[in-house]
C-alpha cells in the first residue's frame, strides 16, 4: 500500500481525513499513484493533472523524502521508502503571491 497525504482542500473534495492509502500494481511511478488516487477518488480527476495531457498542474508539486519530484518525469521510480510504504507520496498545493 501506498500511503499519499493529500493537500487541505482536496481531501475536503474527497471527503477524507489524514492520508489514503492506495494499492499499485508494477512498477511505483507518479503516474501510477496518480491513476490510483483518482480511480479510488474519482471526483479528484483534473485536480492534480490536467485530464486531456496528464501534466501536473501549475500549482501542485510532488513530494517524497523530503525531495521535491514535481520536475520529474511521471514515470520515474519513487524512492524506496515510499513503495514500502515507510513514507508517504505528499501532494501538496502549491502558493502563489507576490
Amino acid at each position: 500500500m501506498i500511503r499519499v497525504v493529500l493537500p487541505p482542500h482536496l481531501r475536503n473534495l474527497a471527503h477524507v481525513s489524514g492520508e489514503v492509502r492506495v494499492e499499485v500494481s508494477g512498477e511505483v511511478t507518479q503516474r501510477r499513484v496518480l491513476d490510483a488516487v483518482e480511480e479510488r477518488f474519482p471526483m479528484l480527476l483534473g485536480t492534480m493533472r490536467d485530464r486531456a495531457t496528464g501534466k501536473r498542474r501549475p500549482l501542485v508539486r510532488f513530494f517524497a523524502c523530503e525531495e521535491d519530484l514535481s520536475n520529474d518525469p511521471p514515470d520515474t521510480p519513487l524512492p524506496d521508502r515510499v513503495v514500502k510504504g515507510e513514507e508517504p507520496f505528499l501532494i501538496v498545493g502549491a502558493m502563489a503571491g507576490g
